[in-house]
């Protein structure tokens, strides 16, 4: 288990007791309290000497590695998770989806599977959801040729890549062709780790190690943290769903759980070679995506498939302890002119889709203003204080709505129909209309109340 400050404090200087105050805190206590809380980093105190700064970095250290792959804005991080179940905090860093690339691929499909990852792109709840990584893997026994396979993916794709070859000279004569990139390299394995070391020292990128069992991973990543290799993925081997699911839970309860290093790392997941059925793929992907991988590489993507794995991560990934919620803004709906309704919400992510869903359906133009409320439901939002008066006539005021429509009129939901008098002292050069109680009510409503504002 990570260190507590009263651990901390019995290993600074003088036994904790120098409070020399140079730290920018009253006491050692204090410093150590901050420290293991991680506000402060261990370079405040000049009195630690090196090997107790090395020994309590490592103490203090996240119990799953942060592995990046890839660089720039594309770039895509994986493990440092600090929980075992998502309701008991949240999942940080959604796994990587990723679509395979064979050299055995003719160019037509090389070039369909890179449009397709660049193309297949979905907006939920405000947010644009689509895969993360390309792999390359080397089958054509032709090395020529899957270097200029990795080549022509890295020179048309801004995405990281996974690069998957059995044979370790084709591994690293691809990793050098884009080792600024930074992609993961697969698989490092205790038959070729002694070859392996030297190259993955000479252009240091994360490497992801394949073994038989989660027994057989620990040798070898003791080894590769011994030579100062560190940034690693781990792949058990598991091929079967029951077998993932054991593996992948067994390696994420010893990391957090236990806080067993060897295993403190991102593992990665192969639907695609665990069945030829594309949509028995996606529900073995679909498994992962709870259980527990940060990288899942699939053979081929469609929106059938691809859309209901990015909205069940995206689910999966939320924090559970905040509701989802949409920008504090106006949402135009179809093209709004200065005739146009303008109606008020929430930012509550599922309000706002729901209402936007009705308005759509009746093809009238709207303004809609959508209100911070912390992501509360109108009715939840106007009982907690945060959609009244006083702050809606605010945020109307701020909006820059009156620049945009001739007829100052403000559609309230009807569900706060009571704060319709607040309301209007708070807006006095706007018309306050109640709209109906339920968004199922918009359909019937809306069409008649836009052509009033236009008579």
């Amino acid at each position: 288990m990570a260190l507590k400050g009263s651990d901390i404090v019995k290993k600074l200087p003088d036994g904790g007791k120098k409070n020399c105050k140079e730290c920018g805190f009253p006491t050692c206590f204090a410093f150590a309290m901050k420290l293991a809380s991680g506000a402060v980093t261990l370079d405040k105190c000049p009195h630690i000497p090196d090997d107790l700064k090395a020994e309590l970095g490592e103490a203090m250290a996240p119990p799953q590695k942060l592995v990046t792959i890839g660089t720039g804005e594309k770039a895509v991080n994986i493990g440092n998770e600090e929980v075992i179940y998502r309701h008991d905090k949240t999942f940080f860093h959604p796994c990587a989806l990723t679509l395979l690339i064979s050299d055995n691929d003719s160019d037509d499909i090389v070039d369909q599977k890179i449009k397709k990852i660049k193309e297949l792109e979905f907006e939920r709840v405000g947010l644009l959801l689509k895969a993360d990584l390309l792999a390359t893997c080397f089958e054509s026994g032709d090395k020529d040729k899957f270097v200029a396979l990795v080549k022509k993916i890295s020179e048309s794709s801004d995405l990281g890549m996974v690069i998957i070859s059995e044979d370790t000279d084709a591994l690293f004569a691809a990793r050098d062709v884009c080792a600024d990139k930074k992609p993961l390299l697969y698989p490092i394995t205790k038959e070729n780790l002694d070859k392996a070391i030297p190259e993955i020292k000479k252009s240091p990128t994360p490497v992801c190690i394949r073994a038989s069992s989660v027994e057989e991973l620990i040798p070898i990543t003791e080894k590769l943290k011994g030579e100062g290799i560190d940034e690693l993925v781990l792949d058990p081997g598991s091929r079967k769903v029951l077998d993932v699911i054991r593996d992948q839970t067994l390696i994420r309860r010893a990391a957090l759980k236990q806080t067993f290093r060897p295993l403190g790392y991102p593992t990665i997941m192969f639907p695609c070679w665990m069945t030829k059925d594309r949509m028995e793929e996606a529900l073995i992907a679909s498994v992962g995506v709870i259980k527990y991988p940060g990288i899942i590489v699939l053979s081929d993507m469609s929106s059938d498939t691809l859309q209901p794995l990015l909205v069940q991560r995206l689910n999966i990934y939320t924090d559970p302890r905040m509701p989802m919620t949409v920008e504090e803004k106006i949402y135009p709906i179809g093209e709004p002119t200065e005739d146009s309704p303008v109606l008020l919400t929430t930012n509550w992510a599922l309000t706002y889709f729901i209402v936007s869903s009705e308005i759509e359906g009746t093809k009238v133009p709207v303004h809609m203003l959508v209100k911070e409320a912390e992501g509360l439901g109108v009715l939840t939002a106007w009982a907690a204080g945060k959609f009244n008066g006083d702050n809606i006539g605010p945020f109307v005021n701020n909006s820059g709505i009156a620049d945009k429509v001739k007829s100052k009129k403000l559609v309230l939901p009807g569900k706060v129909a009571r704060i319709k008098g607040e309301v209007e002292d708070a807006l006095p050069d706007w018309e306050i209309i109640v709209g109906p109680r339920e968004a199922s009510g918009i359909g019937g409503w809306l069409p008649d109340y836009a052509k009033s504002l236009k008579s």
